[in-house]
């Protein structure tokens, strides 16, 4: 009876939806966390399909994500920068708290692309020290601009240990994007 109802419940919200289909990019700041590392710089891009019920939308995306940290390696005192690559999967729920304004969360799995590690002078493929995928969680707001234009802040944080050279690391990545939906207002 329940799985009827669930059906019947689903059905209703989809059959309500309006969808809608958009592009995001912007400036990530990555870092790993119970590290002193400095955070790196770097971009995500992607898109984001929006089944829009009013005061709850659902919003799976797809997206590359810049992500790593920079630091100082304390025994030679060389600069090291570590550039991860991955395809990140979030599935937002929104809350339309205003027309203009929302708040979500939702979980993000993420596909480890390329892993470059760079110690001075010196570059290596560091996709051997990490886990080749990481679990994670997303959270932030949006401000819905003039003919399909909107704003995002959001904070992306692991959940899982990456095991990064053995080490109990998490990513945490706050991102800043400009995002445009396609027949929005």
């Amino acid at each position: 009876m329940r799985k009827v109802l669930l059906s019947f419940f689903l059905f209703g919200i989809i059959a309500t939806a309006q969808a809608q289909v958009g592009i995001r990019a912007g400036f990530s700041s990555a870092n790993f966390s119970n590290t002193n590392f400095e955070a790196k710089s770097g971009f995500h891009l992607g898109g984001y399909f929006t089944f829009d019920a009013g005061l709850v939308s659902v919003e799976p995306g797809i997206q590359y994500s810049q992500k790593g940290y920079k630091g100082t390696e304390a025994s030679s005192g060389k600069s090291i920068d570590e550039q991860l690559g991955y395809i990140d999967i979030p599935v937002l729920f929104r809350v339309n708290l205003i027309p203009a304004i929302n708040i979500f969360a939702g979980p993000q799995a993420s596909l480890l692309l390329s892993s470059v590690y760079k110690i001075g002078e010196d570059t290596f493929d560091s996709s051997e020290a990490t886990k080749g995928y990481d679990l994670g969680g997303v959270i932030g707001a949006q401000v819905k601009l003039l003919q399909g234009l909107n704003l995002q802040a959001n904070y992306d944080f692991g959940l899982a240990s990456l095991n990064y050279y053995n080490s109990d690391v998490k990513n945490q990545v706050f991102k800043v994007s400009l995002g445009y939906t396609f027949g929005g207002n």
